[in-house]
Order: structure tokens, then C-alpha cells, then sequence
């Protein structure tokens, strides 16, 4: 299992989605925990992104959601780590 670490930026954009979508708590909070345990779990489409993003990885939380983050080593226990950078719709994060 992984650390999930939440970016300050990741942080603002979860308030703000469930502010507009209350109802995606349940399957945030799921995807998440399915993240910590297994990134590259089938149900969670989990790909590479190119471009300015090039680095990055995403995930989908449902139809037009997505999660996007990044696989850190953490220095000091070299512990493999997610590094939550965003969420939102499709073309707010992309």
C-alpha cells in the first residue's frame, strides 16, 4: 500500500468539486483507496499523461472526473508515494 499525499492545489480542487457534486464524496473516496492499494487497477483507468503534463498520471473517478498525480520516492524511507495533484472534469485538468 502507498501514501496518499495531498497537494495544496488537490486539496482546493476536492472543495470544490464537492461543492458543485456532494453526491462524488462516496466515489472519491473510493477510487482513492483503490489508488493507495493498487494504482493500476483496471476499474480505475489509470494512464500516463504527455504534453505539459508529461510525468503525471490519471485516473477516472466516474464519466467526466478524473484524479490527477504523480509517483514520488519519499527520500528519507524511500517509501513509494502519490503525490494527488488535482481533480476535476476533463478539460479543467488537462
Amino acid at each position: 500500500m502507498r501514501t496518499l499525499v495531498w497537494g495544496r492545489s488537490f486539496k482546493r480542487a476536492v472543495k470544490h468539486n464537492l461543492k458543485r457534486r456532494p453526491d462524488l464524496k462516496e466515489k472519491i473516496e473510493s477510487v482513492l483507496s483503490k489508488l493507495a492499494d493498487d494504482p493500476l487497477d483496471p476499474t480505475l483507468r489509470t494512464h500516463k499523461l504527455k504534453g505539459e503534463l508529461a510525468g503525471s498520471w490519471a485516473c477516472t473517478v466516474e464519466y467526466d472526473c478524473r484524479i490527477v498525480f504523480s509517483f514520488e520516492t519519499n527520500p528519507t524511507g524511500g517509501e513509494e508515494e502519490i503525490i494527488l495533484i488535482d481533480i476535476g472534469k476533463h478539460d479543467e485538468v488537462y
